[in-house]
């Protein structure tokens, strides 16, 4: 039999990552050799003193048992002390903080304890498909795509949000496709108009710890008031390479966090308890505010990789900035990206189509720098022989 899918599944797009990595497939199973810039991720091997943790934890009888949907009392106190070391910032871990299982979680849980059909929610534009999709539409609330524009360097047009008449918007920075980054003034301004006209912010904070060039990220709970309309989510997918663990956490506003737990309580029974106490050892690995070495030598690499990328891009004809953030590389390509995107493919470069972030992330391609270097300077090899086939000529 044949079942009918509900009218929200038939609004959603192709999630463009799940297309992607299709078509991909696909390639290989003809014995293509495609080298794969598109998805994010993370390459670099998890600190050893993490899987020990793991491996220990997981072999605890007593770990393996119902954990709280909200995340372990010794979790959420690992969370509130890595905060306060890191950002400066004080949160109650009893009503301000909850566990995740990845900052995606976080998305869904926020937007469906608070949106209803109709209501407005601001949404990047370029930006992460998980806020449209798993946010909004799944909701059936409506969007209000902001323009995120190279002019105004990949940032948020005040005047836009004060005039939305939004109930919750999505920020993130550093940001995703365009490694873009924001100072805490500019948030400052952000938490005084949300203030002003009663605004949710989900501010995704997952790309925190990838920085380069003394840039160092900061948290909306730093600025003040950012606790009264704010939550923000964290990732240790790209900080400590755990994307396969699936851990995050839910920082901010006890009553945006209650909504979370709610909807979480009904959904899941929580992580895994190896898995918290795993995280927990993640987090105590941060000394006055300073990550591990091994995270450090992760970034430092990272670093090198987005340096030449961005500069070989340059070379060949792509317009295009290293990143103070993220380990992505945002390109001009000058033409439809996904025929562009096509044309990488054919050269055995897989990169992610703009467009696939939304209508003004049209004209650029996205490049992950989540390969070995000596696979980058390959791929860089490849659009090199191509290099007249971009913008369109």
């Amino acid at each position: 039999m044949n079942f009918e899918f509900s009218n929200k599944i038939k609004r959603l797009p192709p999630y463009i990552f799940f297309e992607i990595e299709k078509i991909l497939e696909e390639k290989r199973r003809a014995g293509a050799d495609v080298i794969s810039l598109s998805i994010g991720d993370p390459d670099l091997p998890t600190p050893q003193f993490i899987l020990n943790t793991l491996k220990e934890e997981s072999a605890k009888p007593e770990n393996h048992g119902y954990s709280n949907s909200r995340g372990e009392p010794e979790f959420r106190e690992a969370v509130a002390s890595w905060m306060k070391e890191r950002f400066g910032v004080t949160v109650n871990p009893e009503t301000e903080v909850t566990a995740l299982i990845g900052s995606k979680e976080g998305i869904a849980h926020l937007t469906r304890a608070f949106l209803n059909p109709g209501d407005k929610v601001i949404v990047p534009d370029p930006g992460y498909p998980a806020y449209l999709n798993g946010g909004v539409i799944l909701n059936e609330a409506v969007p209000i795509f902001m323009p995120l524009t190279l002019e105004k360097s990949f940032l948020p047009e005040i005047d836009f949000v004060a005039s939305s008449k939004a109930k919750m918007m999505f920020l993130n920075y550093p940001n995703n496709p365009t490694g873009a980054v924001i100072d805490k003034r500019f948030l400052k301004e952000i938490v005084e108009v949300a203030i002003d006209n009663n605004i949710v912010i989900c501010y995704d904070n997952a790309y925190s710890e990838i920085t380069y060039g003394g840039y160092e990220a900061p948290s909306i709970l730093e600025v003040d008031g950012g606790i009264d309309v704010a939550v923000e989510l964290h990732s240790f997918s790209k900080t400590f390479s755990m994307a396969g663990d699936r851990v995050g956490f839910a920082v901010g506003n006890k009553s945006l966090i209650e909504g979370i737990v709610k909807v979480k309580s009904q959904v899941d029974s929580g992580l895994p308890k190896y898995i918290q106490n795993t995280a927990i050892r993640a987090l105590k690995s941060y000394m006055n505010g300073e990550p591990p070495k091994e995270v450090k030598a992760n970034i430092a690499t990272y670093w090198d990789r987005v340096k030449f990328l961005a500069e070989k891009l340059k070379e060949i004809g792509l317009e295009c900035e290293i990143p103070k953030g993220t380990y992505y590389v945002w390109a001009r390509c000058g033409e439809n990206s996904m025929q562009t995107a096509r044309k990488l493919l054919d050269a055995g470069v897989a990169v992610t189509p703009g467009i696939g972030f939304g209508e003004h992330g049209e004209g650029f391609l996205r490049f992950s720098a989540t390969r070995p270097i000596k696979d980058i300077k390959e791929a860089c090899k490849r659009l090199e022989k191509m290099r007249t086939n971009f913008h369109g000529s």
